[in-house]
Parts: C-alpha cells; structure tokens; sequence
C-alpha cells in the first residue's frame, strides 16, 4: 500500500476543501437568504465563480477547464452542498452543458458558446424532461422534424433548472422530412436567436434556481445548432450522467455535513431541565447516527470517485453513492429537526432549507428507484427495466 500517496491526495483535498468554503463563506454565504426569499439567484456574482474554477471543472486546461479529477469534482461540490445546495444544482448545469459542448461542439459552437460559459458571461439550461417522460428519457416526446437548412422543434420540456437562462441544450426526437424516426438529437438552442416561451414553476426545493417550463412551437434551429450527429443524442447528452450523480452524491454529503454541525452545536450549548440536552441519551442516539450517515457517505462518494478516476464506467458505485449519500442527508437534516426542536423550523437557521432540499436530492439524476434497479443489474447481471 502506498501511504506516501494517499497521504498526499488526502492533504490536497483537505486543502481544496478549505479554499473553497473561503471562496464560499466571502462570495456566496451573504446572498443566500435574500435569493431563498426572492426566488432570484444573485447572478451578479457569477463570474466571481466561474473565476475561482467552479465551471468547467472537469473540462481539460486547453479547452479553458480546471482539468480536475472525479475526485477533486466531489470535493468542490461538497463544498457547495455544504453551503447552498441550490447554488450546486447550477453549478451541475453549467459544468455538464460545458462538457456536452466541450466533447461535441463544433469550433464555432465553441467559441461562440463555451467561453463564454466558462467565463460566467452565459446562464444555461439542459432540457431533458417533459411533462409525461421523466426516468424513461428514451420515450422523449418533443420533435425536430428536418426540413430545409436545419429543423421545426414543437414540444414541452418541464422542471427545467434555469430555464430562462441565454442558452441551453435540448433533447429531441428527430425526423426526416419524409417522418421517418432518425433517433434523439441533441440541440444548441441560444433564447437571443429563436423564440420560445418560459413559464417559471414555483417549488418546495431550489427556490433560487429558476425552475421553468420550456415550450416550443414550430421553433426553427439552423443545421449548425444540431451538436454531434443526428440520431446520437442519448449518448451525446448522458455521457456526463455519472458525473452528474457523483455530483448530486457529494452535495448531500456537504448539506449533511453541514445539518450534523449545526445539531452538534446546538446539543453542546443547548440546556434543558437543567443540563445540556447534548448529556441526554436520545439526543446522542441521534448525533451519532447523523454521524455515521454523513462518513458513510462521504467514503463512497470518494469511492466512486476513484474508481471513475481509474477509467472505470463505475456504473455500480456511481449508483450506490448517489442512492445512499442523497436518502442519508435528508435523514441527517430530519434528526437535525428533531434536535433543535421547534426552532429547527425558523428561516432564521438553514435547517428547513436543508431539509426541503436533501428531499429534493433523491429524485434528479435517476430516482432512488432507478439507482436500485442499477444497482441490481450491475450485481446480478440481470435487468429489471
């Protein structure tokens, strides 16, 4: 076994870690309550955060990216769930619309999109669910039916993370001219060049994040919009999946963090009947199981990130992470309640915000019904879809 290294990636994480809840506490923290109210994030700020390398994260240095591990990824958005898991849900949309159009981007699309992305001039969006198609994205419904020099997009797509931002990219299913089903594509779709309407949707999670409702009607898109080819949406739009799931993973992690911290203060400052409620057995039994939820996690976060960082698919431990470390934060932040009491509901502390979206967390990226029929299927070779 080689310590030295391990010694190593540890110290440098520890060290990414502690910059970035610097780089939190200073440029994010003093937004979050106002943005939580108003339903706004404070875009004003962005490029702060796109300069401090929280977009295009993944992304390799000559493409303008941080070229960082799987590794590194989780500890940045652990980070960030530690903070504000509304703000690592953009951060998840920004940094997989840069890789989709840092792998399959032609030049121009790159230097007219991607750039500006990864400088925080460009808000984006990713269209992939529709009002009747959520887990099963191979029954997409909207259309883009060919016609002369590009496509007619008609459709729905729904509960679309900063849908009113200046650019996004969609998943259609395609047609020839003649109606033949040429497959899902994958479409770049700039708001300042075809028109579209957005119709924000109010919810119990993310308030800030720009929830919306995107619907196209005969929208038109020139053949230079279509990314990659024809037919090969699926895979150009999912190829950022597991990275999106370690993502999702590792923000749990850091708002459990965060629920655990706040209990652990509040149980040794906290009196009652005369003592600190932190002396009473129950209020320990819930301690240290909020404790063991969130270094459980956290370790198979690291260990999905290792083994993506090794080359593996990491299918099986990508599912795992995200199924465990997303249904563990949201029991972490409920024992966080029941610590604090009837102050644990204040919006004055970040607990109901927690606990509204640690709940939120189990659905995106593939339900926890869907990481388990994964899961099974990595361990039995057998499907259950």
């Amino acid at each position: 076994m080689n310590t030295s290294n391990d010694d190593g990636a540890e110290a440098h994480a520890v060290l990414l870690m502690e910059n970035a809840h610097r780089f939190l506490s200073d440029v994010i923290d003093p937004y979050i309550a106002e943005a939580e109210r108003s339903g706004e994030f404070p875009w004003t700020i962005w490029p702060e955060v796109a300069a401090f390398g929280y977009i295009g994260i993944r992304l390799p240095a000559a493409s303008g990216g941080q070229e960082l591990s799987f590794s590194e990824l989780a500890v940045l958005m652990e980070a960030a769930g530690y903070h504000w898991l509304g703000f690592r849900a953009l951060l998840n949309v920004h940094n997989m619309v840069a890789a989709v159009l840092d792998r399959h981007g032609t030049a121009q699309q790159k230097a007219s999109h991607l750039q500006p992305l990864l400088r925080g001039e460009k808000r984006v969006w990713v269209g992939i669910t529709e009002p009747n198609v959520g887990s099963n994205v191979n029954a997409i419904e909207t259309r883009a039916r060919r016609c002369d020099g590009g496509f007619v997009i008609s459709g729905t797509k729904q509960w679309i993370t900063n849908g009113g931002g200046d650019f996004g990219v969609l998943l259609a299913r395609t047609y020839s001219e003649s109606g033949e089903d040429l497959g899902l594509s994958t479409f770049l779709v700039d708001r300042s060049e075809v028109d579209y309407a957005v119709r924000p949707l109010e919810t119990m999670i993310l308030r800030a994040t720009g929830t919306s409702e995107l619907t196209f009607d005969e929208m038109f898109l020139p053949e230079n919009r279509l990314l990659g080819t024809c037919g090969q949406g699926l895979k150009t739009t999912l190829t950022t999946l597991n990275e999106g799931r370690l993502s999702v993973a590792a923000g749990a992690v850091g708002a459990a963090q965060c629920a655990f911290d706040k209990s652990l203060d509040y149980a040794t400052t906290r009196s009652q009947f005369g003592k600190l409620i932190g002396q009473y057995q129950l209020i320990q039994q819930h301690l240290v199981e909020q404790a063991t939820l969130v270094r459980a996690s956290r370790q198979l976060v690291r260990e999905a990130g290792r083994c993506l960082d090794g080359g593996s698919a990491a299918r099986l431990e990508c599912s795992i992470a995200k199924k465990f470390a997303t249904e563990s934060a949201f029991r972490v932040a409920d024992l966080a309640l029941q610590v604090h009491g009837g102050v644990g509901y204040s919006t004055d502390l970040p607990l109901e915000r927690i606990f509204r979206d640690t709940r939120g967390g189990i659905i995106p990226e593939g339900t926890s019904e869907i990481q388990t029929l994964i899961i099974g299927r990595e361990l039995t070779g057998l499907s259950a879809f």
